[in-house]
């Protein structure tokens, strides 16, 4: 009531359970008129340290505010209402016409090239007008005397050390991850070129994956013609949000569909490697067609960051393969397991980033030249 949410009326018959289990502690709250409201709070890590992620996102939210230039990237971004730095405390309108991209997919099993090429619309645009925009980054750096935030770095650094806190953390199946790691100096190789070829230059999501993107329930509805105040597609969870390198954002979420493919693959010690990838539940080719919509759309709503990036797209590839690697340490650090689809997942991190341009047909389903010279038209 404090802040101007609610009434003391809508305390009468308020409802308030907790939401889907997640990162953070989250509870969505029900009132008659049927609003509801999304209340999020951080919980602590690493025997009861705060990261404090929720600032960049509140940081996020004040620049769209703030600047009105980017009104067309507010309706597709998740709405929040309060932030409360003292407790860690966001409040969000809660989107009950939306659900997360991940279970869509996950429940229907098809892959519209629509809603991919939406999601490279919306990245794409947010890269294009904040592309090397000294004002955007001198709002996004700015943290009040006393404040605490998180900040997102390289993140190429640091991937495949086994620090002694993880030594004892995971068990002993999982530590075979490093052990393969260790084996291929190439693959050590190309992820210290890549961290060494990091280019921060615009604003970036950081953290692009399926379950942080929201598809409206009526998303076949949408055209042209639909109100500005909706979209098809909303990218949530701005807690890592950084000045980073626009690649970087775009491999993220090609990586997550590839995890979708690579979850379903049928994994048995007897079985080898390219017979596993061809078996998959959900193949490679089904998912083809929307990753290369989503990067066509990319180029077309960002169009320059081919002449400003040469080697643009190799690097979105190499990222590729460096989400995946991501995606195990997180298997590891979460499921404590490390089996046959995270090996399988390793060997195919390791093509992307040690063979990035022979990778592209595999990625995309065709090659770069007709990846580029087709673009949508959204």
């Amino acid at each position: 009531m404090d802040i101007g949410l609610c009434t003391p009326s809508d305390l009468e018959s308020i409802q308030v359970k907790s939401a889907a289990p997640a990162k953070n502690f989250n509870l969505l709250v029900s009132f008659s008129d049927h609003r509801q409201l999304l209340v999020k709070q951080e919980r602590p890590h690493n025997g009861g340290i705060i990261n404090h992620e929720f600032f960049n996102e509140w940081q996020f939210h004040r620049w769209l505010q703030q600047f009105p230039d980017q009104h067309c990237l507010a309706s597709s971004v998740s709405q929040i209402l309060h932030f409360d730095p003292d407790h860690c405390i966001l409040v969000y309108n809660y989107l009950n016409n939306y659900l997360d991209l991940f279970s869509f997919y996950y429940q229907n099993q098809i892959f519209p090239e629509a809603i991919a090429t939406d999601i490279g619309t919306v990245l794409g645009n947010l890269h294009r007008v904040t592309f090397n925009q000294p004002e955007c980054r001198n709002f996004i750096d700015q943290v009040p005397k006393g404040t605490s935030a998180y900040r997102f770095g390289n993140p190429a650094k640091g991937i495949g050390r086994l620090s002694p806190e993880m030594f004892g953390s995971i068990p002993n199946n999982a530590l075979k991850f490093f052990v393969l790691y260790q084996r291929y100096p190439s693959l050590g190789n190309a992820i210290a070129d890549l961290e060494t070829d990091w280019h921060p230059s615009c604003l970036t999501h950081n953290d692009l994956k399926l379950n942080n993107i929201l598809l409206h329930r009526d998303w076949e509805q949408f055209s042209t013609s639909s109100p500005p105040d909706q979209s098809m597609v909303r990218l949530i969870d701005w807690e890592r949000c950084a000045w980073g390198d626009p690649a970087f954002d775009l491999g993220t979420i090609i990586a997550s569909y590839l995890g979708i493919w690579l979850s379903s693959l049928v994994v048995d010690p007897t079985i080898k490697l390219e017979e596993s990838l061809g078996l998959a539940v959900t193949p490679l080719q089904v998912l083809q067609p929307s990753i290369a919509a989503l990067t066509q759309a990319y180029l077309t709503a960002f169009p320059g960051i081919e002449s400003a990036r040469p080697n643009w797209l190799k690097r979105v590839v190499q990222f590729t393969g460096l989400a995946l690697i991501y995606q195990i340490q997180a298997m590891i650090y979460y499921q404590k397991s490390f089996d046959n689809t995270g090996i399988c997942m390793l060997q195919v991190a390791k093509s992307l980033l040690c063979r990035p341009k022979q990778s592209v047909p595999t990625v995309f389903g065709i090659s770069e030249s007709q990846l580029i010279s087709n673009p949508v038209i959204p």
